[in-house]
C-alpha cells in the first residue's frame, strides 16, 4: 500500500477528541458523551491509527482506522478512512473502505457516491453500473431527472468513452420510457455517444428524448451542440423546441450557432425574439446591438445597446458584466465612430475600466473580420486601441500576433516580433515568440539563433530548450543534441509532459521504440492531448500495435480534430481519421 500523506490528528465522529489531545488524558471522561460508545480499547485503537498515519506506519492506521469503523458501524469513522486513502492516492484502499461502508449501510447513498466516484476515477467502468443506478434509485423521485444529467460530467475524465456510454445506458435502461425522466435518460446516453463521437448515436438519442418530452431542455441543447452542416437534422430538433415556450438560453445558444454559420439575418431573427419574449434578458440585447451596428443599423443598433447597458448596470458586479458592458461600450464607440462623432466615440472607449477587457472584446471582432479575409481592417481595430497603461502596447502587439498565427500569416507575425525585439532585445519571450514564426517559416538557422539567444538571456528558460531538441528530433538531425537539450528542459520542469513527449519522441527517432513507447505512454497518462496522441500512435503504429495505435488517435481527434500534428501524422500514414 502506497505511503499515507501526513494527515492531521482527527478523530472524525467524536467532537470530544480535539480537547483530549489538547488538555491531556484527565479530560477524557468528562469530555465524551455518555452514549458515545467510546471504551478505553476503542479509544486507544482510533488515536494509535491516527499516530500511524502522521508516523512511519501509515498503511497499519488506514487499517486500525477502517478496523474501528466496522467494529462502531459509524459512518464518520467509515469516511475518515476513505479521506486517509484519498491523501495517499490509494484507490485500492479509497474502495476497499468506501464498500466497506456500503456494506455497512446499504442505503446510505453518500457511501455509495464514494464507491461510484472512485471506481470511475479508476477507470473500472463495468464495475460502475451498480452504483449508479443506486445512486439514481436513491434519489428523490423529483431530483432523478438532475441526478441522471450529471452522470456525463462524472464520466467525463474516462480513458474509454465508448465503453462508458454502453454501461450507461444499460444503467438508465429502466428510466428510458419513463416520461419523467425519459428525456434527460436520453439526453446523457446522447452525450456520452457524442463523447465516443458517435454522431449519430447522439443524434438518435437526442431524438428519442424529445420525443418524450417535447419540451425538455435536455434534448434540445445536446442537438444545439451537434449541430453543423453536416448533421442538419440536429438544427431540425433545436427549431422544435423552439416552438414551444423555451428557455432564452438555449434561444439564445442558437442565435449563437447561426452566427458561426455566418447566418447573421437568422440569428437577428432569433435575438429579436428573445428580446420580445424576455426583455429583461440583457444578453440579447447586446447580441443584438451588435449585430445591428455590424449592419449600420445606428440607430436600432443604438437602442438596444442602451437597452443591454440599463439592464446590465442593475446587475451585481460580476466578471461576465464587466465583460458584457465593455463590449457594449465598444459597440457604442463604433456606433459613434460611423457617425464620425469622434469626440462620443472616445468618451465610450473611457469608461471601459480594463484595458483586458476592451483588448478581448476588440480581438474578437478583429478574428471574425479577419475569417471573412478583412485581415488588414482587423489588424487596424486592433492597432485602434487606446494605451492608458504601460502594458497596454505589449498587450496591442501580443493580440495582433495572436491573430496573425491564427490565420497563418507566419511572415507577418515574424515581422511585427521582429520590430519589437528590436526595441528590447533581451526580452525572452518575446524572443521565443519570434523564433517559433521562424520555425513556421521553414528558417531553421535563423529560429536555432533565437533560441540560443533566448538561452543566453534566461539560462532556465526551458521552452527554448525544448524547441529546439524537439525541432531537431522532428527533422531527424543531431539527435544525441536533441536528447541533450530536451533533457536539460525537463531539468528545469521536471515531469512537463509536453517536454516529456519531447524525450519520447527523440527515442524514437533514435529508434529506441520500447523507450519510446514508455515515456509516451507516461506523457500521455499525465496530460491527454492530440500532439502527444499523434507521437504515442505513431510508435504504437510501427510496433505493430494498430488496433491500439488507431484507438489513441480517435481519443485524440476528439480532443483537438484540428491538431496540425495529429493531422499530419494520419494523412502520412494513411490513417482515416
Amino acid at each position: 500500500m502506497k505511503r499515507f500523506r501526513q494527515a492531521g490528528l482527527l478523530l472524525l465522529g467524536y467532537a470530544f477528541a480535539g480537547s483530549v489531545l489538547a488538555q491531556g488524558a484527565g479530560t477524557i471522561v468528562a469530555a465524551a458523551p455518555d452514549n458515545s460508545g467510546l471504551d478505553a480499547e476503542l479509544f486507544y485503537q482510533l488515536l494509535l491509527g491516527e499516530l500511524n498515519v502522521r508516523g512511519p506506519e501509515p498503511a497499519a492506521g488506514f487499517a486500525l482506522i477502517l478496523d474501528a469503523a466496522r467494529k462502531t458501524t459509524d459512518p464518520a469513522l467509515y469516511q475518515r478512512a476513505v479521506e486517509l486513502a484519498f491523501q495517499a492516492r490509494s484507490g485500492d484502499a479509497a474502495l476497499q473502505a468506501a464498500r466497506a461502508w456500503k456494506q455497512a449501510f446499504p442505503q446510505s447513498r453518500e457511501a455509495n457516491r464514494y464507491v461510484l466516484q472512485i471506481l470511475v476515477a479508476l477507470n473500472r467502468i463495468p464495475e460502475s453500473a451498480e452504483p449508479l443506478r443506486t445512486e439514481i434509485n436513491l434519489s428523490e423521485a423529483g431530483d432523478r431527472p438532475a441526478v441522471i444529467s450529471m452522470i456525463p460530467r462524472n464520466y467525463a475524465r474516462v480513458s474509454d468513452k465508448k465503453q462508458a456510454a454502453t454501461v450507461i445506458e444499460q444503467a438508465l435502461a429502466d428510466y428510458l420510457k419513463n416520461p419523467e425522466t425519459g428525456a434527460a435518460a436520453w439526453s446523457t446516453i446522447g452525450r456520452m455517444r457524442q463523447a465516443a463521437g458517435d454522431t449519430n448515436g447522439a443524434l438518435d438519442a437526442a431524438r428519442r428524448g424529445q420525443a418524450l418530452n417535447a419540451r425538455a431542455e435536455g434534448p434540445a441543447l445536446l442537438a444545439l451542440e451537434l449541430m453543423d452542416p453536416k448533421v442538419p437534422q440536429a438544427e431540425v430538433l433545436v427549431r422544435s423546441y423552439l416552438q414551444a415556450q423555451p428557455l432564452p438560453e438555449i434561444r439564445m445558444g442558437y442565435a449563437r450557432a447561426l452566427l458561426d454559420a455566418q447566418r447573421h439575418q437568422e440569428a437577428l431573427q432569433q435575438l429579436q425574439l428573445v428580446t420580445t419574449e424576455r426583455p429583461e434578458f440583457p444578453e440579447a440585447w447586446l447580441a443584438q446591438g451588435a449585430l445591428l451596428v455590424q449592419d449600420n443599423q445606428l440607430a436600432t443598433a443604438e437602442t438596444s445597446l442602451k437597452k443591454y447597458i440599463d439592464l446590465a448596470q442593475q446587475q451585481p458586479a460580476s466578471e461576465d458584466r464587466s465583460r458584457g458592458l465593455a463590449q457594449a461600450y465598444l459597440s457604442m464607440a463604433q456606433v459613434a465612430e460611423k457617425r464620425r462623432d469622434f469626440t462620443a466615440a472616445g468618451a465610450w472607449l473611457d469608461r471601459i475600466e480594463n484595458s483586458q477587457d476592451l483588448l478581448a472584446a476588440q480581438n474578437r471582432r478583429a478574428s471574425i473580420l479577419a475569417r471573412q479575409g478583412k485581415m488588414d481592417e482587423a489588424r487596424k481595430l486592433i492597432q485602434s486601441l487606446p494605451e492608458r497603461a504601460p502594458g497596454d502596447a505589449r498587450m496591442k502587439m501580443t493580440a495582433e500576433v495572436a491573430l496573425l498565427r491564427e490565420n497563418k500569416q507566419y511572415k507577418a507575425a515574424y515581422e511585427l516580433l521582429a520590430q519589437a525585439t528590436a526595441k528590447t532585445p533581451n526580452d525572452p519571450d518575446l524572443l521565443y515568440d519570434q523564433a517559433m514564426m521562424a520555425e513556421k517559416l521553414g528558417e531553421f538557422a535563423d529560429m536555432e539563433r533565437l533560441l540560443r539567444q533566448v538561452m543566453a538571456v534566461k539560462p532556465d528558460y526551458h521552452h527554448a530548450y525544448n524547441a529546439l531538441g524537439f525541432s531537431f528530433a522532428e527533422r531527424n538531425l543531431r539527435l544525441p543534441e536533441a536528447k541533450q537539450l530536451i533533457q536539460k528542459a525537463l531539468e528545469f520542469a521536471p515531469g512537463d509532459p509536453f517536454i516529456t513527449d519531447s524525450l519520447g519522441w527523440v527515442e524514437f527517432r533514435l529508434g529506441n521504440r520500447a523507450e519510446a513507447l514508455r515515456i509516451l505512454q507516461g506523457a500521455y497518462k499525465d496530460r491527454p492531448d492530440p500532439e502527444i496522441a499523434a507521437h504515442l500512435g505513431e510508435v504504437l503504429w510501427t510496433l505493430g500495435q494498430k488496433d491500439l495505435a488507431e484507438k489513441i488517435w480517435r481519443e485524440g481527434m476528439m480532443l483537438g480534430s484540428d491538431n496540425e500534428t495529429l493531422l499530419e501524422t494520419l494523412k502520412r500514414l494513411r490513417v482515416q481519421p
